[in-house]
């Protein structure tokens, strides 16, 4: 008797796929993606088990057209655990057993759902004819070297890295069989090599033309330097240079260069905001080729349709948002961590694609401070146990050598810090103590151009009404991103005609956006953020220095949690230090906040998660997931439907309903605003629900062009309108 794996709708058994060859297909890929860390032995093993539940008669007969539901996983994690014992086969029925609906919970015998339960369950299917087509391999020893303070955290990052090889390879094998055009569109026809030659030739004549002045002089030492330790081992690194240094390209030379010295293969640059993700990738592709540069964030996606009108080298970087199969990634916080922190295969499957690469986190002081204890092991795990490299870059390094393991220690890939910051130093910081907003707007009137970076939302907006008409720009998170993106080309065009430009911003300018004031005003917060600001002052070096004036809001306080404690320590750091944004003052201002922070480094208390039952291999990977969450979802998202693509949009999903494509596309026109900002826009009908899951803005009065959103209104009825 032939058994299947996969059926064809139309077609006859001749033209189906086996189960054997299936499950030796996914077994060979599986190890293929798992060799990188060691784990050959493992990937073929859970390839070659985790359909075997398709050999019993029943599943035979749902591929025939039977309804009834077949649970073909357990099988292969009861067998996994029958086959190579308690210690090995728990770790294989993990990933077997999660194969489709994703990594379960060990759980109790009181969760049906558990693997603990499931693999109490007797099989009520019998499949030993499947020892007739498939012989096991022998599972060779895990050489795995357990982080000393957190062994269970390194078991069960390797369950999760096993898991990725397995669900890429049977994602892989079934499409293969069902769309051999979409399966051969995959991979890359590049190599880093010429990657990184193509980034020497564009630095070479960047470097010929470009003026000798010392900050190029110094752009260049710092780059000589990255390329330099590109020879070193495979580790944990840092690159502290301030704002204007370069750092961009210097740790992508670096990243490139090491990559092919150590035969890794890729380079994943994890950036904070998607603002700079958009610049920054601009920027890789205009050097490297934009068929080489993976975009992967939510605010960008690549055509959908799979017709004419799609290159090829779209359609292999579209396909590659699924497992980052690119030689150059460039992505967000919230897709890396909450990837390496996942439990859905969606989620996990480019885990195996992040072993054995370069990794870059950009602005590195935005690393999620509410789970900055687990993302830094998780990190440290991919140095140790997977052939990877991270560098954390940025102008303001954070002290986390605390929180790394005895075991990792990291390395400066810049030359000494303390000396780029006096060559690179562009601004002088002025204490200005406690200012009522009418003085603060006298004294911005005062400068033809200036920059004031407030704490909130309703502070700016307050602000910027006190201008008046005085050449002011307003920028707001209230303001949806294509709004914001004009609102910035006109402050660019002003700042280079010499023209008035009055800027009131939240801390969203802050973001990597490439904006240069003579003087900048910054109410009170954390030194990174002041840090931030002051990189958009003088920053060509027009003057000698420019003047970064730091304030305390009269009325408007400081927002509760984070902001208020960030702004307290920074306030005691800045009695100390004449110069808060000294190195020194940087590390005292770090060694403060995480310390008082303790425990709220890991607020979940995440890692103890891990190492409670690790004993028992009794991992809750579905209980952690949930918890992981990079930005909290306390906001809701509405629609302003102002610009003729937004309403063409909103047209298109009202006949054909809501996709991926066009939620991406629309996120060009939302605002997120808090639940009771959102009550208030319910009870006053200002509301209509489109395609039953887009809230779009009906009362276009409530939308200002120098405001953005104007919330606050008084409201009567609380019906969403339906359309």
């Amino acid at each position: 008797m032939v058994y299947f794996a996969h059926s064809r709708e139309g077609f006859s058994e001749d033209h189906w796929q086996s189960l054997q060859e299936h499950l030796r297909n996914t077994g060979l890929l599986a190890a293929e993606f798992s060799a990188k860390f060691g784990a050959d032995s493992f990937g073929k093993t859970v390839g070659l088990l985790h359909d075997i539940g398709k050999y019993s008669e029943q599943f035979q007969q749902r591929l025939r057209g039977s309804p009834a539901r077949v649970d073909h996983s357990t099988a292969g994690a009861h067998e996994a655990v029958k086959f190579y014992g308690k210690a090995y086969g728990t770790i294989l029925a993990y990933v077997i057993a999660g194969h489709h609906a994703g990594l379960p919970d060990y759980g109790t015998f009181a969760d049906e759902d558990s693997l603990c339960k499931r693999l109490e369950k007797a099989l009520v299917t019998e499949i030993d004819h499947y020892r007739a087509e498939i012989d096991l391999p022998e599972v060779h020893r895990l050489m795995l070297k357990p982080l000393s303070n957190n062994p269970g955290f390194s078991v069960q990052f390797f369950i999760r890295a096993l898991y990725s090889c397995l669900v890429d390879a049977d994602f892989r094998d079934t499409e293969a069989f069902f769309d051999s055009k979409r399966s051969s569109a995959r991979g890359t026809q590049v190599s880093l090599k010429e990657l990184s030659q193509k980034l020497d030739c564009y630095l070479r004549e960047l470097t010929q033309n470009a003026s000798q002045t010392l900050v190029n002089t110094k752009r260049k030492q710092i780059l000589d330097c990255c390329k330099e330790k590109a020879q070193l081992d495979p580790g944990l690194f840092t690159l502290t240079v301030p704002t204007g240094g370069g750092k961009t390209l210097s740790s992508l030379a670096f990243a490139l260069q090491h990559a092919v010295n150590h035969g890794m293969d890729r380079v994943i640059y994890i950036i904070p905001y998607t603002s700079i993700i958009e610049q920054n990738a601009n920027v890789f592709r205009r050097i490297l080729g934009a068929e080489n540069v993976l975009e992967h964030h939510s605010n960008f996606s690549y055509p959908e349709s799979d017709g004419e009108d799609l290159t090829l080298e779209q359609y292999r970087l579209r396909l590659a948002t699924e497992n980052w199969d690119a030689p150059i990634v460039v992505s967000t916080n919230v897709q890396f961590f909450e990837s390496l922190f996942g439990y859905r295969s969606s989620q996990c499957r480019k885990i195996h694609n992040i072993a054995n690469s370069v990794i870059i986190l950009d602005e590195a002081q935005m690393l999620p401070k509410s789970f900055l204890k687990p993302s830094l092991l998780a990190l440290s795990e991919l140095v140790q146990n997977y052939h990877s490299s991270v560098v954390l870059c940025t102008a303001t390094q954070p002290a986390i050598k605390a929180f790394l393991p005895d075991e990792i220690a990291s390395i400066e890939l810049a030359p000494d810090p303390t000396v780029l910051y006096e060559d690179f130093r562009r601004v002088q910081v002025k204490k200005l103590g406690r200012l009522e907003d009418e003085a603060l707007a006298d004294q911005i009137k005062e400068h033809d151009q200036v920059l004031c970076v407030v704490n909130t939302r309703k502070h700016a907006a307050q602000l910027f009404e006190l201008l008046g008409d005085s050449g002011a720009f307003h920028l707001s998170a209230l303001m949806y991103p294509a709004h914001r993106s004009r609102i910035l080309q006109d402050i660019h065009k002003a700042l280079k005609a010499n023209e008035p430009c009055r800027v009131i911003s939240t801390q969203l300018i802050e973001a990597g956006v490439d904006v240069d004031f003579p003087v900048v005003y910054r109410a009170l917060s954390g030194i990174d953020s002041i840090a931030q600001a002051a990189g958009r002052c003088n920053r060509e070096g027009r003057l000698e220095f420019g003047d970064v004036y730091i304030f305390q809001p009269d009325k408007h306080g400081q927002p509760e949690g984070w902001f208020k404690e960030t702004a307290a320590i920074a306030e005691m750091v800045m009695r100390k230090y004449d110069d808060p944004l000294s190195l020194e003052a940087v590390d005292e201002y770090f060694d403060q906040l995480f310390d008082f922070e303790g425990q709220r480094l890991d607020k979940h208390e995440l890692l103890e998660m891990f190492e409670e039952r690790r004993k028992e291999l009794a991992f809750p990977f579905r209980e952690v997931a949930e918890k992981f969450k990079v930005i909290d979802q306390n906001t809701i998202t509405v629609i302003i439907p102002r610009e003729q693509e937004c309403l063409d949009l909103l047209e298109e999903v009202k006949w054909r309903g809501a996709s991926l494509k066009a939620s991406r596309s629309l996120q060009r026109y939302a605002v997120q605003v808090y639940p009771h900002e959102f009550h208030g826009l319910l009870q006053s009908r200002s509301i209509e629900n489109v395609a039953g899951q887009y809230l779009v803005l009906r009362d276009s009065a409530l939308y200002s062009e120098e405001r953005g959103l104007v919330l606050g209104a008084s409201f009567k009825n609380s019906d969403i309108l339906m359309a």
